[in-house]
């Protein structure tokens, strides 16, 4: 687990993390940041470093099948590992 993570996740910290994450493995270039994971190229080992990524720095595991299954764009993402962690997405 990454010393940056705070005790208690927030949902602004899910989202920092996770887009952080989902720009460098999927290397998103300017004005895709709406495109979805497979309209970025994703794929397998793209998947598994996202998912290993969001672990290590969230704590949060979320499944390589759900990438797959519902071709996630940040947004999706970042309420399926606020969801898996039981953080509130409410403002």
């Amino acid at each position: 687990m990454n010393g940056n993570r705070p005790s208690e996740l927030t949902f602004s910290f899910i989202q920092e993390k996770v887009g952080e994450i989902w720009r460098h493995v999927l290397d998103v270039p300017d004005g895709m940041e709406d495109a979805t994971f497979f309209d970025l190229e994703g794929e397998s080992i793209s998947a598994v470093r996202l998912v290993s990524r969001i672990e290590e720095e969230c704590g949060i595991s979320i499944e390589v099948g759900d990438i797959f299954e519902n071709d996630p764009d940040l947004t999706a993402l970042i309420t399926t590992v606020a969801e898996q962690g039981r953080v509130s997405t409410a403002a």
